[in-house]
């Protein structure tokens, strides 16, 4: 087996254990709409927003060697454009690059293939603005691009017809890679790109997942424009991410797109010679996207199956809480019932109404005190049990020990889940069931992430025709193929 091999298997094992283990529990608790590996089983994914006319369209069209999009100084495009590759039926050229098929929103949003079914909530507008295109350029043979809208500044919800800060958040959490673009012109200065920078963006991804780009910089006149406008899209992105330390900002420009040839119009624009790596180093970076779907499904298992488990936990925990205080209003009726049968059997005998005789007062006894067990029960311990559920509701912080940012982050991210789940049952949950769960999620939170990093860690130093014989910790002298797949496997 070689490198590619072993990473397409790893990949399959790390499906397999999402589907099995992870799925089920977030789906019974409203974690997720659909299934958690829906999101993550098709090709690695490549998210591109940007300003308006920030060169979107443009540098797809280069990566891909056609004009798939349309492209213009003024907003050209306002849909969602999936381009993923597609085998051409030509006979007679074949070599061409074009597009093969075009399809619209209702299909590849209906379509099980394609993993945007969650997307049908945002309506016939939103389907009306979503497309796919198949093309047979080389460059989509391992991955998928998105082209969105250009960002905007004076745009509401109302204007486009769906929320389209919720629509980028739902595919950035989708993608393994995200551009985010800027031209000199407009270096970070609409409303959209600042919302999205500042709020989607950090909600529904890791910040190693995005690489800003400034784009068409053949429109500098020359070095030192160059840097005035790199300075002041640094000082733009300070302000909206709230980072000083800003991450490396990528150049790039079209050589085909090129509005004016160097030596034209005064413009000096020799230095473009110099940034000419940093090109190709983009389309590197992009054609490596998946290198990072396998990163990004390992995080994706470590942080659904760490949130999980803190879900379960405070489930366990309320359930726990819940039985022992149950058990408590047993005994208390069981001692009043006791009580109330003794004093009533003591007060007949005493009132002459019966004599000492055991058998019947142990009877007339006994019945009292269940009666009154009965009424304890089904009255105020019914009440105080409510009363219980209620104030662990208010309380539900006190279900999880918080002893980290990690834990708190993780915490905030369910507590609404664990709140609804409570409140909708009204507590009334399997234990056995929460505790086989939460025991399962939480191996794979605990072992598992730890052996998926194992094997990754030894993938990245083989070479192409290398694959690793990997051993299990747990038993050195059995090796398996992969770390993890006896946990994926256990029931």
């Amino acid at each position: 087996m070689n490198r590619d091999s072993y990473i397409e298997s790893l990949r399959s094992e790390l499906l397999d254990l999402v589907e099995e283990h992870l799925s089920p529990v977030a789906l019974r608790y409203g974690y997720s709409e659909v299934p958690l590996e829906a999101n993550i089983k098709w090709r690695p994914l490549v998210l591109v927003l940007g300003n308006y006319s920030s060169g979107k369209s443009t540098l797809i069209n280069d990566f891909l060697g056609i004009k798939v999009q349309a492209t213009g100084q003024a907003p050209t495009d306002d849909s969602f454009t999936v381009i993923t590759f597609g085998e051409s039926d030509a006979i007679d050229d074949t070599n061409t690059v074009q597009v093969v098929e075009s399809r619209d929103g209702k299909f590849l949003l209906n379509d099980p293939e394609y993993p945007f079914e969650t997307l049908k909530r945002y309506g016939q507008r939103f389907a009306a603005h979503f497309r796919l295109k198949k093309v047979n350029s080389p460059f989509l043979e391992n991955l998928a691009i998105i082209d969105t809208p250009g960002m905007l500044d004076s745009i509401t919800e109302r204007d486009r017809g769906y929320n389209y800060q919720e629509v980028i958040g739902d595919l950035a959490q989708m993608a393994d890679l995200v551009l985010v673009l800027f031209d000199p012109h407009k270096a970070g200065t609409v409303r959209e790109t600042h919302t999205s920078l500042r709020d989607t963006l950090p909600a529904k991804t890791f910040e190693d997942r995005v690489l800003f780009v400034l784009n068409r910089i053949d429109e500098c006149a020359s070095l030192i424009d160059l840097l005035q406008v790199y300075g002041t899209l640094c000082w733009n992105l300070s302000q909206m991410t709230g980072r000083k330390d800003i991450p490396p900002i990528r150049l790039t420009y079209s050589p085909h797109a090129m509005s004016t040839p160097p030596g034209e119009l005064g413009k000096d624009l020799d230095y473009l010679h110099y940034l000419d790596n940093q090109r190709m180093e983009l389309k590197e970076e992009v054609l490596q996207a998946p290198r990072f779907r396998l990163d990004n499904l390992a995080s994706f298992v470590e942080t659904h199956s760490e949130r999980l488990s803190h879900l379960l936990e405070a489930l366990v925990s309320y359930k726990g809480q819940a039985n022992k205080y149950r058990l408590k209003q047993i005994l208390v009726g069981l001692v009043i019932g006791l009580l109330a049968g003794g004093s009533t059997a003591v007060g007949l005998v005493l009132g002459g109404i019966l004599g000492p005789e055991p058998y019947l007062l142990g009877a007339i006894g006994g019945g009292g005190g269940l009666v009154v067990f009965i009424l304890w029960m089904s009255t105020i311990g019914r009440w105080l049990r409510r009363r219980f559920h209620r104030d662990q509701l208010r309380q539900l912080d006190r279900l999880t020990p918080l002893r980290n940012q990690t834990r708190r982050d993780s915490w905030q991210s369910v507590r609404d889940l664990v709140y609804v789940t409570l409140k909708r049952t009204e507590g009334r949950i399997s234990l056995k069931q929460v505790k086989a769960e939460y025991q399962a999620v939480n191996r794979i939170y605990q072992e598992g992430s730890k052996d998926i990093r194992e094997a990754l860690n030894e993938l990245s130093s083989l070479g192409a025709n290398e694959a690793p014989a990997w051993t299990g910790t747990k038993d050195k002298d059995a090796s398996r193929e992969f770390p993890f797949t006896e946990l994926s496997r256990e029931d």
